[in-house]
């Protein structure tokens, strides 16, 4: 399958790797970024990767083939130290994210996560647990749905849509992606500056059925717990929400010397002990007109990196 990963060839750059050390891809998806990483990896090196959907097994074991240096884990990565423990017993020297879902995801139409291909309307990562968006669309509340969907979604239109969701299931029961985007795009009005008048309303439901705000936010925590000392943090992230998230987390830990102002005089001793750094902000970086032309779908990507003090 070709997959063209986001930010594939700066990732090295990024996470200013040691050809002997430990790194942790939290999403392996199809391997592009794994595969990138070990390509750099002398037989000291070490990665650990995690995706929650069991299929990507079958792409850790084709791509990787049985590499010693590679450990491949079918869980939750906000469960990263624990394998930490197990594996290694030592800090890390690179944590990457890169969030969302993947192509080979939003093309399986059994999925649901696409509005573009109709399909079973389930929308979990991992088909195994939890509950599918289908189930929830026809139980929840209308007020339920309208904050999943101005939430996650950010969509202005979050009432509208709810009030319709809860009118048209109580004539029939919504279980598909055609069914569900036909009745969003009845109420959303077509707007050519916006991607598709669906994008927001699946992006919410995704995000709820999934937890993924919640499990970025513990697993940003538990990355920094396990980085070393000159250890980087690199996330991609692909909408709004997320971006947010990983940007106030950076400045939580960068310190924001400004707060620092109605407190002076103090020494530098001082506010050292009163706030430490924890992390050196290194900036954003955009795709540049290459990435976009190799992959369309990240577009809208915005990478950060950070550095462990």
């Amino acid at each position: 399958m070709i997959h063209n990963s986001a930010f594939l060839k700066s990732i090295v750059k990024y996470l200013n790797l040691k050809k002997d050390g430990i790194y942790i891809d939290c999403t392996f998806g199809c391997g592009g970024h794994s595969l990138e990483i070990l390509k750099n990896l002398n037989n000291y090196g070490r990665l650990l990767s995690f995706d929650l959907d069991p299929k990507c097994s079958i792409f850790s074991k084709n791509i990787l083939n049985n590499d010693s240096r590679f450990y491949y884990v079918n869980d939750n990565f906000i469960n990263m130290i624990k394998y930490v423990n197990k594996f290694f017993n030592r800090k890390v020297d690179g944590v990457l994210f890169d969030l969302g879902i993947s192509s080979y995801q939003l093309d399986d139409s059994y999925r649901g996560f696409s509005f573009m291909r109709n399909g079973p309307l389930d929308m979990r990562i991992n088909q195994n647990i939890g509950f599918k968006a289908s189930y929830w669309l026809n139980k929840a509340s209308k007020n339920d749905i309208f904050k999943v969907i101005k939430d996650f979604g950010e969509e202005k239109y979050a009432m509208s849509i709810s009030k319709k969701i809860c009118i048209e299931r109580k004539y029939k029961y919504i279980n598909n992606t055609e069914h569900l985007s036909n009745l969003v795009k009845s109420v959303v009005k077509f707007n050519k500056f916006y991607k598709n008048q669906s994008t927001r309303t699946f992006q919410a439901i995704r995000i709820f059925i999934n937890n993924e705000l919640f499990n970025l936010k513990i697993a940003l925590r538990e990355a920094y717990k396990i980085l070393s000392s000159k250890g980087r943090l690199v996330v991609i992230s692909f909408h709004s929400l997320e971006d947010r998230i990983v940007k106030n987390f950076i400045k939580l830990n960068s310190n924001n010397v400004l707060s620092l102002l109605n407190k002076l005089p103090l020494t530098f001793n001082q506010i050292n002990k009163l706030y430490p750094i924890k992390m050196l902000n290194l900036g954003k970086k955009k795709p540049n007109k290459k990435d976009i032309l190799n992959n369309s779908r990240i577009r809208s990507s915005i990478l950060r990196i950070a550095e462990k003090i």
